[in-house]
C-alpha cells in the first residue's frame, strides 16, 4: 500500500504503529555469533516486508520511531538492549544503514510495482548499501581494516539475508493482499 499524499488517516497511523510494534518485537530477537559483534536479527526481514506493504515513506516513519524508542533506552535493539550506546557502538552503522535499505527498496517497489524481480533487486541493493555503511562504521569502531570488517560484519550474514529476501518476496505480497482486503 503506497500513499501518494501524506495524510494522517487513522488507517495509515494504525499501520505505521503496528509496523513499529512488530519491529520492536522481532528486532530484539537475536542470535549472537562468535566471530562478530553483530548478531543475527530479524530487523531486516521486518523492513523488507514493511517497505513492500506500507511503502517507503511510511516504513521510514515507522523505522525512525523504532530507533527513537531504542535511543530512549527501551530494550528494542538486538539482545533486548537500548540506549545511545547501541547506536554509536559497532552495530550502530547497520542500524543507521537500514535507512538506505528503506529508500532503495522502496523506490524500486514504488517505480516498478508488482514486479518481484524489481523488488528483489531493490532488496539486494538496499542490503548492499546497508552492508557498506555498516561495515565502514564497524571498521572505524573496532579499529580494523575494511576487509576485516567485511569478514565479521557481512560474510556470516549473506546466506541468512538471502533467505530473508526470499521469504519476504513470498510473504509480503500475500500480506499486502490480505491487508488491502481487511482495510476496505
Amino acid at each position: 500500500m503506497t500513499h501518494t499524499r501524506l495524510q494522517a488517516t487513522p488507517k495509515r497511523m494504525v499501520f505505521i504503529s503496528l509496523t513499529t510494534a512488530i519491529t520492536c518485537i522481532f528486532a530484539p530477537l537475536s542470535i549472537p555469533i562468535p566471530v562478530s559483534p553483530v548478531p543475527i536479527t530479524l530487523t531486516n526481514l521486518v523492513l523488507f516486508i514493511s517497505i513492500f506493504v506500507l511503502g517507503w515513506k511510511d516504513s521510514l516513519i515507522s523505522y525512525t520511531v523504532y530507533l527513537l524508542i531504542g535511543f530512549a533506552g527501551l530494550p528494542v535493539f538486538s539482545g533486548f538492549t537500548g540506549g545511545i550506546g547501541k547506536l554509536v557502538g559497532p552495530t550502530g552503522g547497520y542500524l543507521i544503514g537500514f535507512f538506505f535499505l528503506i529508500l532503495i527498496e522502496g523506490l524500486f517497489i514504488q517505480y516498478f510495482p508488482y514486479k518481484k524481480s524489481s523488488a528483489f533487486i531493490g532488496m539486494a541493493l538496499g542490503m548492499a548499501a546497508t552492508y557498506l555503511f555498516g561495515t565502514m562504521w564497524l571498521a572505524i569502531q573496532m579499529n580494523i581494516t575494511f576487509i576485516a570488517a567485511l569478514s565479521v560484519g557481512v560474510l556470516p550474514y549473506l546466506l541468512g539475508d538471502a533467505v530473508k529476501i526470499a521469504a519476504a518476496l513470498v510473504l509480503a505480497p500475500m500480506l499486502q493482499s490480505r491487508l488491502m482486503n481487511i482495510s476496505r
